[in-house]
C-alpha cells in the first residue's frame, strides 16, 4: 500500500498536481508509521522532504529530512544517509544556516568519496557551490560548480546540469569584475536544457540573470522587461505551490481523525496474523524437507562440475601463457619502434633548431623575429616530447641508472622554479618555495633526475591551476652523519583530480578526461616518467586531491651527505662560463654524413670565429686527423661504413690526447658510459642548445678531460 501511494505521488508530481502528490505521500507516511519497517518509514520521509524542498516549503522539508536522517542512522545505511544529508544541507543553505549546511554537506561528501561514487558526489559539489555563492565567496563557488558540471554531463543528469549552469551564471556576475560574456554563454546553456526538458522553474530563474546582464550592458528597457517577466512568472508558480501546501495541511488534519479507526483495525489484524503464523510454520516444515533433498542432489552434481572446471582451468592457463609471450614480444617491438622513430626525428629536428638559431643571429626584422621565436618554441616543444618518449622507453627497458653527484639542492630547485616562472605567470599563478634550513647545503644523488621529477610535477600543477598558487616544500625527516631523508611536497589549489582518475593518472598516456586533454593539452607522459624515476630512486609518489579544491603530490628521497664540502664538478652538475675569446681560431673537425647537419654545425662554429673542416665518414676522419692538427673533433655516431665509435677507437690507437666529443642523437640502446669507454671525452645530444654546445666544447678543450680507455 505504501509503495502504491508513493507511485501515485510520483505520477501526480509529473503532472504538476502537487496537492494530490502531498495527499498520497501523507497516506503513505501514515501507513508506514503503523509498521516496524524503519527503512520504509525513512523512504517515505525522504520522498516528502524532496517534494516540499521543490515547493520551497523549507520548514516542512527540513522536518522530514531530519526524521529521515534519524531513522537511517539506526539502520546504518551509509549511502541513503549521505543522500539525505546532501538534501538537508541544501535546505539549510536556503534557510541561511550556513555552518550547519556546510557540516552536513561535508559529512555526505566523506561517505560518497569513501565509496568512490562520483555521480552522487557531484550533487554535494553543487550544494557546496550554492553554499559558497550564498556566502559571497564567488571564486570558491565557481571551483565547486566547474568540478560538478563535467560529472553531470557524463552521467546525463540534465536537471542538475541546468541547475549548475544557472548558478554558475549567477556567480560569475558576483565577481569583483563581473564576467558578462562568460555569464551569457553559461545562461544560454541553462536555457537550452530547460526548454528542451520542460524545466519551468529553472527557465523562470533565467529571466532574473538576463535582467542583470541587460543592466551591465546599459540596456535599462530590456532589463526592466526581463525583471517584470521574472516576478510575474515567479509569483504565478509561487501561488500554485502555496495552494498545494495548504491543501496538504488540510488533508493531514483529516487523517488524524482516521487514526482511531486504524488502531482498531490493527487489533483484528494481529489476531489474523496469529492464525496465519500456524499455517506458515507447517508449510515451512514441508519446504525444509524438500530443500534438504535438493541440496543432496546439488552436492553430487557440484562434484562432477568441479572436475570439469579443473580441466577447463588448465586449458585457460596454457592460453594465458601463450598470450603473455605474445604481449612480451609486442612490448619489445614497440620499444624498438619508438627508439627508431625518436632517433630519426632528432636528425631533421636538429636542422630545424639549428637553422632557427642561425636566422635569429642574423638580426631579423621584428615580424620575422616573432615568427622565428614561434618556430623555436615549436621545435623545443617537439624536442621535449621526443625526450619524454625516449626517457619512458629507457625506464620501461630498465636502461636508466642513478648517478651519484654532489650538488646544492636549494639552488637546483630554485633553477627549476626560475625555468617554470614564465609558465606560472601566463596562468597568473604564484610560485611559493618553503625550504627547511636544517637540510645540509650539499647532498649526493642524481640532480638531473631530481630536476626532471620536479619539472614534470610542478609543470603539471601550473597547467591545472588558474589565478592560484603552487607551493613547493622540502622538509628534513631524518639525518645521520652520512645519510639524510627529505620529504618533498608540491601543492596547488587548482581544479583537482577525481578519486576514480587518481588510480590511473600515473599510467602512460593517461589524463584526467577527454575534456581535460582538449582544454589543457599534453600527452600524459610526465607523471608516468615521474613514477618510474622515483621507483628507480627507491621512492614512491603519493597523491591527495579533491575535485574543486586542488592536489598535493609528495614523495621521500634518501640522500648521501658528502664528507667534504667541496662541490663535485662532474659534467652533469657544472655550468662553466664560456670564454669565447679563447675558442677563436681553434681548429675543429666535424665528422657528419648528413649534408644539412654539416652546414649547420659548420656555420655555428665559424660564426664564433672557429676554423672548421668536415669529414663525410669515419675513414676520411682518421686520414684527416693523421694529416692535420685539430684542437677537438665533433664525431657523429651513426654513419655509413665504420661508425663513430669505431673511428674514435682507431684514432685513439695513435692519438690518446686529442679531445673527441660525440655529437649524436642518443637512442634507447646506447649507454653513455659505453661512449666514454670507447674513447670519447664528452657527449652532446642532438639537437642541442647553443649555450650548452659551446660550454661543453670549451670545458673539454680547457680541461683536457682524459677519456676512459679499457
Amino acid at each position: 500500500m505504501v509503495r502504491t501511494y508513493q507511485e501515485k505521488a510520483a505520477s501526480e508530481i509529473s503532472k504538476q498536481h502537487y496537492s494530490q502528490a502531498i495527499a498520497n505521500l501523507t497516506n503513505a507516511g501514515k501507513i508506514a508509521s503503523l509498521t516496524k519497517d524503519t527503512r520504509l518509514q525513512a523512504d517515505v520521509h525522504l520522498s516528502a522532504s524532496k517534494l516540499h524542498y521543490f515547493l520551497q516549503n523549507y520548514k516542512k522539508s527540513a522536518t522530514e529530512a531530519a526524521a529521515t536522517i534519524r531513522l537511517l542512522e539506526e539502520l546504518n545505511d551509509e549511502l541513503t544517509l549521505a543522500e539525505a544529508k546532501t538534501l538537508y544541507g541544501l535546505i539549510l543553505t536556503r534557510t541561511k544556516s550556513y555552518s550547519d549546511s556546510e557540516r552536513y554537506l561535508k559529512e555526505a561528501d566523506l561517505i560518497f568519496t569513501k565509496n568512490n561514487l562520483e555521480p552522487e558526489r557531484a550533487n554535494v559539489l553543487l550544494g557546496l557551490g550554492l553554499l559558497e555563492s550564498e556566502k559571497g565567496n564567488a571564486t570558491i563557488a565557481l571551483n565547486y560548480l566547474d568540478a560538478a558540471i563535467p560529472i553531470f554531463v557524463a552521467n546525463d543528469k540534465k536537471y542538475n546540469e541546468a541547475q549548475a549552469y544557472l548558478n554558475k551564471a549567477k556567480t560569475l556576475l558576483m565577481l569583483e569584475e563581473p564576467n558578462a560574456k562568460s555569464s551569457r554563454e553559461t545562461i544560454d546553456k541553462a536555457i537550452a536544457i530547460s526548454e528542451a526538458n520542460g524545466y519551468t522553474r529553472l527557465k523562470i530563474e533565467t529571466h532574473s540573470i538576463e535582467g542583470q546582464l541587460a543592466l551591465l550592458a546599459n540596456k535599462p528597457v530590456e532589463a526592466s522587461l526581463s525583471f517584470e517577466k521574472y516576478h510575474a512568472q515567479k509569483d504565478s508558480i509561487h501561488t500554485i505551490y502555496m495552494d498545494a501546501i495548504s491543501t496538504g495541511m488540510e488533508f493531514e488534519s483529516i487523517q488524524e481523525q482516521n487514526n482511531i479507526i486504524t488502531a482498531q483495525q490493527s487489533k483484528l489484524d494481529k489476531q489474523q496474523k496469529s492464525i496465519d503464523f500456524t499455517k506458515m510454520t507447517t508449510g515451512l516444515s514441508i519446504a525444509l524437507i524438500v530443500i534438504l533433498s535438493l541440496l543432496t542432489l546439488s552436492l553430487y552434481k557440484n562434484n562432477n562440475l568441479r572436475a570439469k572446471a579443473n580441466e577447463l582451468l588448465q586449458d585457460k592457463n596454457n592460453e594465458l601463457q601463450l598470450a603473455k609471450e605474445k604481449a612480451e614480444k609486442a612490448s619489445l617491438a614497440k620499444a624498438q619502434f619508438l627508439s627508431t622513430i625518436t632517433h630519426e626525428l632528432r636528425t631533421p629536428l636538429y636542422a630545424v633548431t639549428g637553422l632557427t638559431h642561425l636566422l635569429l643571429e642574423e638580426d631579423p626584422k621584428p615580424n620575422q623575429k616573432e615568427l622565428l621565436n614561434s618556430l623555436k618554441f615549436s621545435g623545443d616543444y617537439l624536442l621535449s616530447l621526443i625526450n619524454n618518449i625516449l626517457d619512458l622507453n629507457k625506464l620501461e627497458a630498465n636502461k636508466v641508472e642513478v648517478e651519484k653527484t654532489t650538488f646544492n639542492l636549494k639552488k637546483r630547485i630554485n633553477d627549476v622554479l626560475i625555468a617554470l616562472k614564465k609558465s606560472a605567470d601566463d596562468r597568473k599563478n604564484n610560485l611559493l618555495f618553503e625550504f627547511d634550513d636544517a637540510i645540509p647545503r650539499k647532498l649526493i644523488s642524481d640532480p638531473l633526475k631530481l630536476s626532471q621529477i620536479l619539472i614534470n610535477i610542478i609543470g603539471n600543477s601550473i597547467k591545472f591551476t588558474q589565478n592560484g598558487a603552487v607551493t613547493v616544500r622540502v622538509q628534513l625527516l631524518s639525518k645521520t652523519d652520512n645519510k639524510t631523508m627529505l620529504h618533498f611536497e608540491i601543492e596547488d589549489n587548482g581544479v583537482g583530480i577525481s578519486k576514480e582518475k587518481q588510480k590511473s593518472i600515473f599510467e602512460t598516456f593517461s589524463q584526467g578526461s577527454l575534456q581535460i586533454n582538449r582544454k589543457f593539452g599534453g600527452t600524459g607522459l610526465g607523471l608516468s616518467i615521474v613514477k618510474n624515476l622515483l621507483e628507480i630512486m627507491n621512492s614512491k609518489i603519493k597523491l591527495e586531491s579533491q575535485l574543486g579544491q586542488g592536489s598535493k603530490f609528495s614523495f621521500n628521497i634518501n640522500f648521501d651527505v658528502p664528507k667534504e664540502s667541496k662541490e663535485d664538478l662532474s659534467p652533469n652538475n657544472r655550468m662553466s662560463d664560456v670564454d669565447y675569446a679563447t675558442l677563436e681560431n681553434k681548429s675543429i673537425l666535424v665528422v657528419e654524413d648528413n649534408k644539412i647537419n654539416q652546414m649547420i654545425t659548420k656555420k655555428i662554429l665559424e660564426k664564433n670565429k672557429m676554423k672548421c673542416m668536415v669529414a663525410d665518414n669515419g675513414m676520411d676522419a682518421i686520414k684527416m686527423v693523421k694529416a692535420n692538427n685539430f684542437d677537438v673533433i665533433l664525431m657523429d655516431i651513426h654513419m655509413p661504413g665504420i661508425s663513430g665509435i669505431e673511428a674514435t677507437q682507431k684514432i685513439r690507437e695513435f692519438n690518446a690526447e686529442l679531445p673527441i666529443i660525440a655529437l649524436t642523437a642518443v637512442t634507447i640502446d646506447e649507454n653513455l658510459d659505453d661512449f666514454y669507454r670507447a674513447g670519447f671525452n664528452e657527449i652532446i645530444p642532438k639537437p642541442f642548445k647553443t649555450d650548452e654546445f659551446f660550454e661543453k666544447i670549451y670545458s673539454t678543450i680547457e680541461g683536457r678531460k682524459s677519456p676512459v680507455i679499457p
